[in-house]
């Protein structure tokens, strides 16, 4: 270990979600490859769940490195107002072709935030510009979709946002789904919208990833995106975490039977390599933006938007993405998970198991039965993994395995196994 970039790290770095002054140990990490993060002191590290559920191809993939290296040698970056290029091009139609969900213009930005920013702002504007005022937007509680204000102002209130609180936009929030509440549910989000002052319902479809992978059906997404074409309030579907593969089809908004006004990806879209946000919209959200005049133009766009290079290595991860072996990959994920699901389901241990295409989340049953992302357990489990070389990193007592669709069954079983071994070990505790 390189005492010197550990101290250097903490006397100028910032790390996400931690306390400036963090006493928990920072581990420096010299190289990556396939499933494996390889630490300075010489610790090798199964990554469990994509490096924040961004690497579905794995690290360092050499076809991914390759698309990059060729690109960046030829045409690596150039402003996107008033030009283009044919990365840009090539992948939004291969893109939209896989979305379908009647999904039709794509704008390009750099993160999940931004891609739910610019969907917010959309959604603003397309009203605007149709003469309407509508800046109200419905969420559902538990929700996550960013960091920035418009995606913090739709997210639930709590520890990410209270600093910023008195800050954000207008937003009601409805009941999560359970399963036991849908008609409480139903008339919640038909009591916010039949005012005609909503402008757009935003959701996590079939499952919440930082409220603890919490899962609802599609017959419940499609009934509430139907309330919502009722009352003429736009629908975003925030596909961030749970796009490419993440929920068993290739997007999770192909569950339902009617489609998003809007769409918002990040995360796997370029196989982890490189940052990449983009939002899509059908043919009716475009068309109050159809126009020469400048004053209903969108207002928006980045210095590095429609960057060539990530560009050329997101048609790259796409095309691996729709590879026969990535897809069946997929599917043997998943049949994994749910046999690995009956084996502890009934576990004294566990409070709820679920399973959703490659994610498997286990909500692990606390001494006074509460369950939050500040949960002091996280510490324990983390260190409990970390010290037998895989990398879960739990959502307070919640853990997850979403894994890199390159695993193998041996690797699975391995992290199975040591999710076995903290079972056993919470009884000691």
């Amino acid at each position: 270990m390189n005492k010197n970039i550990i101290e250097t790290d903490a006397a100028h770095l910032w790390h996400p979600y931690s306390p400036l002054l963090n006493k928990r140990n920072v581990a420096e990490v010299v190289s990556a490859k396939g499933m494996y993060l390889h630490l300075a002191d010489g610790t090798k590290l199964l990554d469990g769940i994509s490096s924040w559920w961004v690497n579905i191809h794995g690290h360092a993939n050499e076809v991914l490195a390759k698309a990059v290296h060729e690109q960046i040698l030829t045409l690596d970056h150039t402003l996107f107002a008033g030009f283009t290029h044919k990365p840009a091009v090539e992948f939004a139609t291969r893109l939209l072709a896989t979305i379908a969900c009647e999904q039709q213009r794509l704008f390009y930005s750099e993160n999940g935030s931004t891609a739910v920013e610019v969907a917010l702002k959309l959604a603003i504007q397309y009203w605007k510009n149709k003469g309407a005022h509508k800046t109200t937007f419905v969420a559902i509680e538990g929700a996550f979709h960013g960091d920035t204000f418009g995606a913090m102002s739709v997210s639930a209130r709590g520890l990410f946002t209270e600093a910023f609180d008195s800050l954000l936009n207008p937003v009601v929030f409805i009941p999560f789904p359970d399963g036991t509440n849908d008609d409480l549910v139903l008339s919640t989000l038909e009591e916010y919208i039949r005012g005609g002052e909503v402008a757009a319902f935003i959701y996590e479809p079939l499952i919440q990833g930082t409220a603890g992978m919490r899962i609802y059906t599609p017959e419940m997404l499609t009934k509430l995106i139907l309330l919502c074409r009722k009352y003429n309030v736009l629908c975003i579907a925030d596909e961030v975490m749970t796009g490419f593969g993440r929920t068993g089809k290739k997007f999770a908004s192909h569950y339902t039977t009617v489609n998003p006004d809007m769409m918002c990806f990040s995360k796997a879209i370029t196989g982890g390599l490189l940052p990449l946000g983009v939002t899509t919209c059908t043919r009716e959200v475009e068309k109050p933006f159809l126009t020469d005049q400048l004053h209903r133009a969108f207002f928006h766009g980045h210095s590095y938007t429609a960057n060539a290079t990530i560009c050329r290595l997101a048609l790259e991860s796409l095309n691996l993405f729709e590879s026969v072996d990535c897809q069946e990959n997929i599917t043997r994920i998943e049949s994994k998970h749910a046999a690995f699901l009956l084996t502890i389901v009934n576990h004294k241990n566990v409070k709820r198991i679920q399973c959703l295409g490659t994610i498997l989340a286990i909500e692990l049953q606390t001494e006074n039965g509460s369950t939050h992302y500040e949960h002091e357990i996280r510490h324990f489990l983390n260190d409990f993994f970390l010290s037998r070389g895989v990398l879960l990193r739990p959502l307070g007592n919640i853990i997850y395995i979403l894994p890199p669709y390159i695993i193998t069954n041996q690797q699975l079983d391995e992290i199975y196994t040591v999710v076995d071994e903290l079972l056993i070990a919470l009884n000691s505790k």
